[in-house]
């Protein structure tokens, strides 16, 4: 890992970043200047203020999406504040013009308030097409996310959604190889933050149309302190809230005896969590999705050493990435080319199958397409465009 460290500090100094903008028209004559600029401009300007919806189809608003960040909850380092981020959400910028053609700015923001935060993201938000807001700590990620939604343009929290997402399509292909039905599964959760959350809702179906979704059998939820249940003191809202939805059965104790006779693990919290114990403990032939970064939960040699079928992580170096590149340019493209004003749960669980449908043949190995492969992203667009206009 420190040799890949060390070689992006050398790219970063030389490049001084990885993105930049491109005009879109040459600026050789007289002439260009006066169309791009003064006095030409001014014919557009009063166009979208006789009508707004034009500024759509006049200004880079269909195509630019903003990546918000305060830097509070960047993925294997922490709160590290918003300069520190900056690499990151440049590296996101970066990737949904290489993957969707998507001109997306990274963001900043030098405040971990979420009325502040929420403030300044309407501010903001005339020039976009949409929000994509990432690394921001849980409990603030649901609440900021939720009171942006009026915004009347996609918002996006990608740490919660496009985990979510890429793992059920793992899901999705993971039982088609093994021949088993989702509404068997009993599946244990680490981690309660945001992409746990989100995880939960997603596998059952919470505000997700039954027509669309199939809910695992059930889902224990474990924290640092274990499983999630009814009687443990000191739950927040946010884990109230779970339990109204997982953890059908009560199970109480640690995250390793939730595993006990569990089907799938799925985990979004710390490297070196698990044993081939705990594997061993579980149901016959399970999979697991241990997906914490740099260090996973479990390696996948000793998982599969423990009798687990199908291993995942969130490494590139190993079979299995679920990555969250396999889902959010696709999503904002498809969510951009409709013209939608949310992401809802239909578009979620298009992106979900359209991802898991891009794997002609699963295999144990191959349970997701290779988050180069440029293919998936059209592939997700078009199944989120028709969730959003079917005809």
């Amino acid at each position: 890992m420190s040799d890949f460290y060390e070689r992006s500090i050398i790219i970063h100094e030389h490049l001084r970043g990885k993105i930049g903008i491109v005009s879109k028209m040459p600026i050789e004559s007289q002439d260009d200047l006066a169309i791009a600029y003064t006095p030409g401009v001014a014919g557009p300007c009063e166009k979208i203020a006789a009508d707004p919806a034009l500024a759509r189809e006049l200004t880079i608003k269909r195509n630019a999406v903003a990546v918000v960040s305060d830097g509070s909850a960047v993925l294997g380092l922490g709160n590290i504040g918003p300069l520190a981020a900056l690499p990151v959400m440049e590296g996101k910028a970066m990737l949904f013009k290489e993957f969707a053609n998507i001109d997306a700015w990274p963001i900043c923001l030098d405040t971990q308030d979420a009325d502040e935060i929420v403030e300044t993201v309407r501010r903001i938000a005339p020039t976009f097409g949409g929000i994509n807001l990432e690394d921001i700590s849980a409990p603030r990620c649901f609440e900021i996310e939720q009171r942006l939604q009026d915004l009347d343009i996609p918002v996006f929290h990608d740490d919660q959604h496009g985990t979510a997402i890429v793992l059920l399509a793992a899901l999705i292909n993971s039982c088609r190889i093994l021949g088993r039905d989702p509404a068997d599964l009993r599946v244990v959760v680490s981690g309660a933050g945001a992409a746990g959350t989100a995880i939960a809702q997603l596998l059952r179906c919470v505000n997700f149309d039954p027509n669309l979704c199939v809910p695992v059998r059930d889902i224990v939820v474990c924290d640092s302190r274990g499983a999630i249940h009814k009687d443990r003191d000191g739950l927040s809202a946010e884990k109230e809230m779970l339990l109204s939805f997982t953890n059908r059965e009560q199970h109480t104790g640690t995250v390793h005896e939730a595993l006990e006779g569990a089907d799938v693990f799925i985990g979004v919290s710390k490297g070196g969590l698990l044993n081939g114990e705990d594997v061993r403990r579980m149901a016959a032939d399970p999979i697991i999705l241990a997906m914490a970064n740099p260090e996973p939960e479990i390696m996948p040699d000793l998982a599969r050493e423990a009798g687990a079928a199908i291993v995942g992580t969130g490494r590139s170096d190993f079979a299995n990435q679920v990555n969250n590149v396999l889902a959010f340019p696709g999503i904002f493209r498809g969510a951009l080319d409709a013209g939608a004003s949310n992401i809802d749960g239909a578009m979620k669980l298009a992106a979900a199958h359209a991802l898991a449908d891009a794997v002609a043949k699963p295999t144990r190995d191959m349970i997701l397409p290779s988050p180069m492969d440029r293919s998936v992203a059209p592939l997700v667009a078009e199944a989120v465009r028709k969730a959003v206009n079917p005809s």
